[in-house]
């Protein structure tokens, strides 16, 4: 079987040092938070480490904290071959959330990356098509933020919220 999740985290933070700028391992789902700067460098040794051997990119999500005006996002890690997971989260301004495409270490990061975008607003740099992938392309605002408003009609169509 894999890696604990301690020991996982106890080698991004040796290899990493600073750039891991928190470590959550006493709670339900442990995590680290890394610079947005750091997450593709460290995206790939998670990947390329033969002891970790990220091979899935399974998750990608945003959260918005309009109280502490930032936007996280959230990675989620596997490896199939050791069967193990790491969660990685990055803290974003709020007001402009942008961090570097996952494209180039997992492919799943393309339709992954594009939802997030749709639904709460993170720019995901160099991403190659960076498009909305669920609302229509002429929608307003992204449905996931708090201070969404539902419009009351899309294209002359009343909008029923239950």
């Amino acid at each position: 079987m894999g890696l604990e999740s301690g020991e996982i985290h106890d080698l991004v933070k040796e290899k990493f040092g600073d750039a891991v700028v928190d470590d959550q391992r006493d709670v339900v789902d442990p995590f680290l938070v890394v610079k947005p700067e750091a997450i593709e460098e460290i995206a790939r040794y998670c990947r390329d480490e033969s002891q970790l051997s990220f091979d899935l990119l399974s998750l990608i999500s945003g959260v918005d904290y309009p109280d502490d005006s930032k936007i996280e996002v959230v990675y989620g890690l596997v490896s199939t071959t050791e069967v193990h997971r790491l969660n990685i989260k990055v803290a974003l301004p709020r007001g402009n959330p942008r961090v570097a495409t996952l494209e180039k270490v997992w492919r799943t990061a393309d339709w992954l990356e594009r939802e997030t975008y749709d639904l709460v607003g993170v720019t995901f740099e160099g991403h190659h098509n960076l498009v909305r992938i669920l609302c229509a392309e002429d929608w307003e605002g992204h449905p996931l933020r708090k201070d969404y408003v539902i419009p009351d009609t899309y294209r002359g169509i009343k909008n029923v919220v239950y």
